[in-house]
């Protein structure tokens, strides 16, 4: 059970108030065992300790429900060659002991005598369980281990795709076009699609589809999900559905035009008239729906199996009680697959309801893959994956075991931050992974990849440790968590030879030393935004410092668009709501002025964004993503850190129609200057 903030801060306290010195040793023990570090330096080079009651609230979400008894194995074992691999047990000498590899079915067995176990060489990849047990005459102890084999790396990418690449990078929710409900769609994206293919680009990068909560649509950041599992259904073209009978006859054609004439996405509006319409053409599907669809549908279900009726049924259960999961009925709060069974046959018209649009949107993205395969574009689509999930969400109720609901990510105070930062997402639980042989991130990589060229890991030192604020503490009272590192990057790197995707880290920012190092030994993509590429007295590098195994880009999401940093549009937004800008009009006038000298000194006299796209192409690096919004000179960012409803952050939409955009004059000109350089990939 979650408590509200202050009973929780309340409960953490009275725990350790009277803690003694045996006490406060048995936690540091415990934070020891399970990788939660008892203090950290921060942004200044200042040490800090955290809290007793911060290390108590955090250790009893890491192990609730785990095994704390001391281990003879490691909990994950990885392999990466084919040499000998000796695993030291921590058992007595001399004992007997069998072990056996295991995958569906067992794989290999073998004996030998504690404490040393020879693992046999010719393992193909993949994720297994080892299983050992000692002989002793106290008994037998058995015990588990995750076994990762991975030989290689990630995938890098088609043998016959252009070295160095361009791609388009859509907020895709904002794109305007003539047939859209005032929200892009998937049939905007196959348009888009195409469109990348006329120009010479590789693909289509795009911010992350992950579901949100449709009921309460005004909470519009894609990097907040209800679940990285599912798809968001204001992507859907309810038009394109065959089973749908028309604005005219769900009546909605006025609120629909309404729609479309709004300059900011009108969430609410959309979320209504969406939900409405699909709810109709649900209702013709399942009165006539042709067979050649039901059978699709039925394959669709069964495809997705069990977790696909979890999340029916958590959508149905959580408009039925109105609350998060944890202020459900207690019998509703975790619950067995065969209630839930139950439950989804004595609700199958509302439950299928669910099950039934995300087929839907499933089948419409799936098109768009298939039409980038089809224009042969060697990237396709490019998706952004979160860096966590809402805490009630449907991922953090449907596995409670791998997700930490009773915190938030965040980061500790810096510069910029002096307060920390609170995200409001839960992260997965390592030891949850571990003891689920990582199989929820495995399948959350999968939903993105089998969709995708390319994805994109946001915050992705969330592989190796997370800054975690329990609930009803400030963001300066965390702490952090360590992963198994080698092996979240293993697992990675499988699932991206699998579905033939490569692999980009969001690394920005403050990174231990050799991170980047460990990401490319992986295959590992890194990422690099021209706006932080710059030496320490502000002058900008030359495209010959980037690395090859890149993706770049001018600036991100979260900073100025090219138009909006040159023109200070960001700072005087950031003084108007009181925000510190981090950086005076002086300093960005100076950095204006670097920038100059950077693209003089690369034979580039004007400071316009043709030029950065110039500089950024005479890079090795394998991508460059062109922001669209910097190709049309919007001003305003996409979102700005710090706000919530002050700002428009993620409902900008395009100025410019997609119609509009195939004969659009800047576009023509970066496309031109990408193939200058050798960037294009003629389709």
């Amino acid at each position: 059970m979650l408590l509200d903030r202050g009973e929780a801060y309340f409960c953490a306290a009275c725990k350790v108030e009277s803690t003694g010195k045996k006490s406060m040793d048995r936690i540091f023990e415990r934070a020891a065992l399970w990788g939660l570090e008892t203090e950290y330096r921060d942004a200044f080079g200042n040490l800090r300790s955290v809290e007793p009651e911060v290390l108590v609230r955090i250790l009893d979400a890491l192990t609730a429900g785990a095994d704390v008894a001391d281990r003879m194995l490691p909990r994950t074992v990885v392999i990466r060659d084919d040499a000998d691999h000796p695993l030291r047990l921590a058992a007595i000498e001399g004992l007997p002991l069998r072990w056996e590899i295991v995958s569906e079915h067992k794989i290999v067995e073998g004996e030998s005598t504690s404490p040393l176990l020879m693992l046999p060489r010719a393992l193909q990849d993949g994720v297994f369980r080892l299983r050992v047990t000692v002989v002793s005459p106290q008994g037998h102890l058995a015990e588990d281990a995750c076994l990762i084999v991975c030989r290689d790396g990630a995938y890098q990418g088609k043998q016959t795709a252009p070295r160095r690449m361009w791609a388009l990078g859509v907020q895709l929710y904002g794109v305007r076009s003539l047939g859209n409900w005032g929200h892009g769609d998937f049939t905007d994206l196959a348009a888009l699609v195409d469109l990348a293919a006329d120009l010479g680009a590789a693909g289509v990068g795009l911010n992350p589809l992950h579901a949100l909560f449709d009921d309460r649509a005004s909470d519009a950041s894609p990097y907040a999900p209800n679940s990285r599992l599912f798809l968001n259904p204001l992507y859907i073209d309810v038009g394109a559905i065959p089973e749908f009978p028309g604005l005219e006859a769900a009546g909605l054609e006025e609120a629909v035009e309404r729609l479309r004439k709004q300059n900011i996405v009108d969430y609410v509006g959309v979320a209504n008239a969406k939900m409405r319409a699909l709810e109709l053409t649900y209702e013709v599907f399942r009165g006539g729906g042709s067979m050649k669809r039901r059978r699709a549908f039925g394959r669709f279900r069964q495809a997705r199996g069990s977790t696909l009726v979890r999340f029916a049924c958590f959508e149905w259960l959580r408009r039925k009680f109105g609350h998060p999961w944890w202020k459900w009925p207690h019998e509703w709060r975790r619950v067995e697959q065969q209630t839930l069974d139950t439950l989804r046959r004595s609700e199958a018209a509302s439950t299928g309801f669910f099950e039934f649009v995300q087929w839907v949107a499933h089948e419409q993205l799936d098109r768009c893959r298939e039409k980038a395969c089809a224009r042969g574009l060697p990237l396709g689509l490019y998706l952004d994956i979160a860096v966590g999930v809402c805490s009630d969400g449907f991922d953090a109720w449907c596995d409670q075991d791998a997700v930490l609901a009773g915190m938030a990510v965040g980061a500790p105070p810096d510069i910029l931050n002096t307060a920390g930062q609170n995200w409001g997402l839960a992260g997965f639980n390592p030891a949850g992974l571990e003891d689920q042989q990582f199989e929820p991130f495995r399948h959350m990589l999968q939903t993105s990849m089998r969709y995708a060229g390319a994805i994109r890991l946001d915050h992705v030192l969330g592989l190796k440790r997370l800054y975690l604020i329990p609930h009803g503490f400030p963001p300066s009272q965390g702490a952090y968590i360590r992963f198994p590192f080698e092996a979240m990057l293993a697992v990675a790197a499988l699932s991206s030879m699998e579905h033939r995707c490569i692999v980009v880290g969001e690394d920005l920012g403050t990174i231990p030393a050799n991170f980047r190092e460990t990401l490319a030994d992986w295959g590992v993509w890194t990422y690099q935004v021209m706006l932080f590429e710059r030496r320490g007295d502000g002058s900008f590098f030359p495209p010959e410092n980037y690395r090859e195994n890149a993706l770049v880009s001018f600036g991100t999401h979260d900073v100025a668009t090219f138009v909006g940093w040159r023109d200070q549009t960001d700072l005087a937004a950031k003084r108007t709501l009181g925000i510190d800008p981090g950086e005076t009009s002086e300093q960005r006038r100076g950095g204006l002025d670097a920038l100059r000298h950077a693209l003089r000194q690369h034979g580039l006299e004007t400071a316009d964004f043709v030029s950065v796209a110039k500089y950024l192409a005479d890079t090795p690096s394998r991508l460059l993503v062109i922001s669209m919004e910097d190709v049309l000179g919007i001003r305003d960012q996409v979102n700005l850190p710090g706000t919530t409803h002050e700002h428009p952050n993620w409902r900008h939409r395009l100025p410019v129609s997609l119609e509009e955009l195939k004969n659009h004059a800047a576009l023509r000109s970066t496309a031109d200057c990408m193939r200058s350089v050798g960037r294009d990939s003629p389709a």
